[in-house]
């Protein structure tokens, strides 16, 4: 019989000899990617020797992740392999960025303990176009930045500073992304933000503000980072030497009143998220400077309400000043 002849398989001998299940072949097989060359007298798939490397390389392109229908354009010579893997190249990129997105998501949700209510919006906020990321934070801005009287310049510097998640983010970029619109979706932390501003940025033609050196030089954390090393107290008189060499004969008040806007603000918590965000080195938390800061600001100034303690973070990530 013809099925007999050494140089013929049938379905099963192709099975064993490529170690791939009968059902598997015959399906290849009726999508036309390995036909038979010919039919026994009782109706059997018969192939030859050849139908053992086309099997192989079918295996190889559905590895690959290309579908059935993709498999016989190629073998057809209808597409090439380089313009499939191409497409599945743009595909597979997308598929990653989304599990990435996904990952993110579920960190998040864990870490939280987060409602199905709050993991929806979390979903919601990581899938964001590039176009509805800058609207959120394009409206920030303006809210918060918008309505200060500034310098033109400094106005434009500000309207500049941008966040924006990368084509490609890795899996904290979009966590810190999830946070990050939360906060500046908040009406209260806009109001807060724009109040601790008001307080820290120069307007046109004046100078600046008593507290402003704590949000625009980072000399300030170095500084007070260095006295806590030395073991010096707030309430002691040589952090009263430290402030004198900060902030010289400056109204004490009035930097405590801007220190604590930008404490109530969560101004630190913002300018590393923002940072994390881009992907940008962000300097050390100076949650701890700036409680030390404060406590010694209200050891000179004992008329000050005592600010409760706090959580929250600081410095901005504004553009610096040259």
């Amino acid at each position: 019989m013809e099925d007999e002849r050494s140089e013929m398989l049938t379905i099963g001998r192709l099975a064993h000899r490529t170690g791939l299940p009968v059902r598997t072949l015959r399906f290849w097989s009726d999508k036309g990617a390995v036909p038979p060359v010919a039919r026994s007298a009782g109706g059997y798939r018969l192939y030859d020797a050849a139908a053992v490397a086309r099997v192989e390389l079918v295996r190889t392109l559905r590895e690959l992740g290309l579908g059935i229908d993709e498999v016989c354009r190629v073998l057809s010579g209808r597409t090439t392999v380089a313009e499939v893997a191409d497409a599945h190249v743009a595909a597979l990129d997308a598929r990653i960025r989304s599990l990435r997105v996904s990952r993110a998501v579920l960190s998040t949700v864990s870490k939280r303990g987060s409602t199905a209510e709050e993991t929806a919006l979390m979903n919601r906020l990581a899938r964001l176009s590039a176009t509805e990321r800058k609207q959120i934070v394009d409206e920030f801005k303006e809210e918060v930045f918008g309505a200060l009287d500034l310098d033109p310049r400094l106005q434009d510097r500000m309207r500049a500073f941008s966040i924006e998640l990368p084509h490609d983010p890795t899996p904290e970029q979009v966590d810190a992304w999830i946070e990050l619109a939360e906060l500046v979706r908040d009406p209260g932390f806009r109001t807060r933000m724009r109040t601790m501003l008001e307080l820290s940025t120069p307007a046109p033609g004046q100078g600046r503000p008593p507290g402003a050196s704590i949000w625009w030089a980072r000399q300030v954390v170095q500084t007070v980072a260095e006295a806590r090393e030395r073991g010096t107290a707030p309430e002691g008189p040589a952090a009263a030497e430290v402030l004198s060499r900060l902030f010289g004969d400056a109204d004490r008040a009035a930097v405590l009143v801007c220190l604590e806007a930008g404490i109530a603000a969560g101004a630190e918590r913002y300018r590393r998220l923002a940072a994390r965000v881009r992907g940008h080195y962000a300097s050390p938390d100076a949650t701890e400077e700036l409680e030390w800061l404060a406590r010694a600001l209200r050891a000179v100034d004992h008329a000050s309400p005592a600010l409760p303690p706090f959580s929250l973070p600081l410095p901005l990530p504004l553009p610096r000043r040259s």
